[in-house]
C-alpha cells in the first residue's frame, strides 16, 4: 500500500502525529535549565558525532570547566585537544574540527562568541554557521533552536530521519539537509517553537523505542496509521 501527501495535508498530518506521540509517551518540554549559550551547544554539536548526548554534555561541560574559556580550549595543540576528546566517538576528528570552528569565530570577533547571532534572521544566521568548519544543518539548527535563542527550527537527527523516511512525508535518500527544507515549509502555522522542539522530541522518542533501525516496532508503533511502512506491514500480515 502506498501513501501519499499532498502539501495542503502535511500540517494537518504533522499535526495528527504530534498528538499521537503525545497521547503515547506524555508532552515531552525541554527545561529551560537545559539550556545552554549558543557556544556551548555549537561545541557540543561539533564533537558529539556518533556519540551519546550525556557524553557529548558532560565532555563539553568538562573542557570549559579545565580550560576556563573557549578561547583556551581553541589554544590547546591538536593533540592535547585530541587527549582531553578521548571519551568522544571520534577524537581526533572531533579535536580538529573544534580547533577550527572555534578559532574562525575568534578570527571573525576577536572572541568565542556568538551574540551576533540575535540579530540575525534564523535561516541568515543558519546559512553563517554552516560556512564554519564541522558544521552542517543538524549543528547549525541545534544551535538556533536547542539553546537560549529558542529559534522556531526543527532538528532532525538520525532517529527524526528515519522516522520521516518510513512515515513517507521525505525521500528515503534525503540527508538532512533535504529533509528540513521539506519539512519547515509545511510545519503547522500556529505552532511556536517550543511546539516545534517538542516535535523533534517526541519523534526521536519514537524512533528509539518502535521505529528502530532495524526490525521496527510496527505493531505496537502509534502513528502507524499514518506511516506508509507502518500501512505496509499491516497488508502483509493481513495476507
Amino acid at each position: 500500500m502506498q501513501v501519499s501527501f499532498d502539501f495542503d495535508s502535511r500540517p494537518a498530518l504533522l499535526d495528527r502525529i504530534q498528538q499521537q506521540l503525545i497521547a503515547q509517551f506524555g508532552r515531552i518540554i525541554r527545561p529551560a535549565n537545559k539550556r545552554r549559550d549558543p557556544v556551548w551547544t555549537l561545541v557540543q554539536g561539533v564533537i558529539g558525532a556518533r556519540t551519546k548526548t550525556a557524553v557529548s554534555n558532560a565532555t563539553t561541560d568538562r573542557l570549559l570547566a579545565d580550560l576556563g574559556s573557549w578561547e583556551a580550549v581553541a589554544g590547546q595543540p591538536l593533540e592535547a585537544l585530541t587527549d582531553l576528546l578521548a571519551n568522544q566517538t571520534f577524537p581526533d576528528l572531533s579535536a580538529s574540527r573544534l580547533k577550527d570552528c572555534l578559532t574562525e569565530i575568534i578570527r571573525h570577533y576577536g572572541a568565542a562568541n556568538l551574540s551576533h547571532l540575535m540579530e540575525m534572521e534564523t535561516e541568515e544566521a543558519m546559512a553563517w554557521l554552516e560556512t564554519l568548519p564541522g558544521v552542517a544543518r543538524k549543528i547549525s539548527v541545534g544551535v538556533m533552536t536547542n539553546s537560549t535563542l529558542k529559534r522556531k527550527a526543527l532538528v532532525i537527527d538520525t532517529h527524526h530521519r528515519r522516522v520521516i523516511q518510513r512515515i513517507g512525508l521525505v525521500p528515503a535518500r534525503a540527508d538532512t539537509t533535504r529533509a528540513y527544507d521539506i519539512l519547515m515549509p509545511v510545519l503547522p502555522l500556529d505552532w511556536k517553537a517550543a511546539d516545534v522542539d517538542e516535535h523533534h522530541l517526541l519523534v526521536k522518542r519514537l524512533g528509539q523505542i518502535h521505529c528502530r533501525p532495524s526490525r521496527p516496532d510496527c505493531a505496537t508503533c502509534p502513528v502507524r496509521g499514518d506511516c506508509q511502512t507502518g500501512q505496509d506491514f499491516g497488508v502483509r500480515h493481513r495476507e
